[in-house]
């Protein structure tokens, strides 16, 4: 080895280990600043007495959450979607095969499950037929008919991204299902695709309000006056946080969505936890009606049933009123349902799930001779197959779902849906992060999933013996009891859904 050789080797050496300790200076320096400041702050007990050592107690805090979601839990115990219930929407979104093997991993004894009573003689595939269309407010000007049963539930733009309204709206046309629009007003990426709309008007009335809140009849005929807006629905409460309005936290409120929405940027949006001018079931009768005349197209109303009693109460007044004030849909959302963000106390403790519910709104429906005027939307977890033909054996005309729908996106469920790192791009306005969730690409998943729901509702339909999934009725699913046997639904719910058994 010549002596140049070895200089340069030599030179490489020297540098590296000056290099080596101007680190090594470095993170003693760091170590000793972040000692002392653990030592000296009093906010953490932990850190106080065990400094730097008891700062990786919240990073293992923080990394519990996907340890326990990718590596140590059961298929079907996490909350609140387990692994079996994201992996079917994922296969469902992709089109790719839903068949498994060996044997279900469902614990088909346990307390609360719903089994489905399969025909000795199934529908053929030549004698099944398409869903039946149904026909909402049929004395409006404007009426709306569809086959679907099963659509895209509320989701504001706002609570979630531009492409991720962009993939909903291309595929909720593709699929021939409907997008609600959630209470963050009409954005025009929900009129991109070409899909029937359902336009929400929450507590706030975003994008319906004049400069005092109240509700602006000329902006209402504005949004009427697009064509692919078929109803309009008046939350009054919402699955997640029954009691309180809405909230869109300040890092998720841009130009644009301050403009659609009539709001300031970078500020808290929190909706009135009530319409300030519905105080009873009279002003919220007065309500409907009102929009309904200014618009010509079917109102009803969004709510999370907390008093069974309430449900009468609106029934009698409905029928004391006269039929023709009745609203032409119920939206009953579940206690169970999402948001992006809540008070936890809501979210836990809140209000009743369409379990319960369901039943009771069907019952009273019937009880009153108001099932055919009223159509009644659910929803709240209605991701798979099951939970569907589950609420359209009690009485429901119309499911919806917007979790799964996220799934169909690509939701990871991260549960960063309050914050503006969602690391799938869905509900975040952080233009690195959407990059990650291409509209066009997404929008197929969307349309796999409706279409992918509807045919599987579909197969437990033909299994029941019925030719449709709207022919489902509660004589078709039974329910365990804590024995491990089942009864009908029917016995549990005591309410006669008006359809053929």
């Amino acid at each position: 080895m010549s002596q140049a050789t070895q200089d340069l080797i030599s030179s490489i050496f020297q540098w590296l280990a000056l290099v080596f300790i101007w680190v090594a200076g470095i993170v003693v320096l760091f170590l000793t600043m972040t000692y002392m400041v653990d030592r000296l702050q009093t906010k953490h007990a932990i850190r106080r007495n065990y400094p730097i050592v008891g700062r990786f107690r919240y990073f293992f805090e923080h990394l519990g959450g996907f340890f326990r979601q990718y590596f140590f839990a059961m298929d079907r115990e996490e909350l609140p979607f387990n692994r079996a219930q994201r992996a079917w929407v994922y296969r469902a979104a992709k089109n790719i095969n839903n068949t498994i093997a060996f044997g279900s991993t469902r614990d088909t004894k346990k307390l609360g499950n719903i089994i489905f009573v399969n025909c000795p003689y199934p529908t053929l595939r030549k004698d099944a037929v398409s869903p039946k269309c149904i026909t909402v407010g049929e004395a409006c000007r404007h009426p709306w008919t569809t086959s679907a049963f099963f659509g895209i539930s509320a989701m504001s733009f706002g609570s979630i991204s531009k492409p991720a309204v962009q993939a909903l709206s291309y595929g909720a046309a593709n699929a021939g299902v409907w997008l609600n629009t959630g209470e963050g007003g009409l954005s025009p990426y929900h009129l991109q695709g070409g899909s029937d709309i359902i336009f929400q008007i929450g507590t706030a009335k975003y994008g319906v309000c004049d400069a005092h809140g109240k509700l602006d009849d000329n902006k209402l005929k504005e949004v009427a006056s697009h064509k692919q807006v078929k109803l309009f629905e008046l939350k009054l409460s919402q699955g997640a946080k029954p009691g309180k309005g809405g909230i869109l936290p300040g890092a998720k409120v841009t130009q644009e969505i301050a403009d659609i929405r009539g709001i300031k940027v970078g500020i808290d949006s929190i909706s009135p936890n009530r319409h300030p001018d519905i105080e009873n079931d009279e002003d919220l009768l007065d309500m409907l009606s009102h929009i309904r005349a200014v618009t010509g197209k079917p109102v009803g109303f969004k709510a999370v049933i907390g008093s069974p009693q309430w449900i009468d109460d609106l029934m009698q007044t409905i029928k004391r009123r006269g039929i023709e004030n009745a609203p032409d849909f119920i939206t009953l959302d579940s206690a169970d349902g999402g948001t992006g963000a809540a008070p936890m106390t809501l979210m836990d403790d809140m209000g009743l799930t369409i379990r319960e519910t369901l039943p009771m709104l069907i019952a009273a429906l019937n009880r009153h001779g108001l099932k055919q005027r009223i159509k009644v939307f659910t929803s709240g977890k209605l991701v798979n197959p099951a939970d569907v033909a589950w609420a359209l054996c009690v009485g429901a005309d119309f499911c919806s779902t917007a979790r799964g729908f996220m799934f169909a996106l690509g939701c990871i469920q991260s549960l960063q849906c309050n914050k503006n790192t969602c690391p799938t791009g869905i509900t975040t306005h952080d233009k690195k992060l959407q990059r990650g969730l291409v509209a066009k690409a997404k929008s197929e998943r969307v349309t796999y999933y409706a279409k992918n729901m509807m045919y599987a509702v579909g197969v437990i339909a033909h299994s029941c013996g019925v030719k449709e999934p709207r022919e489902l009725s509660q004589c078709h699913a039974r329910i365990v009891l804590d024995s491990g046997l089942s009864i009908p639904i029917s016995e549990l719910y005591n309410a006669d859904t008006n359809k053929p058994q």
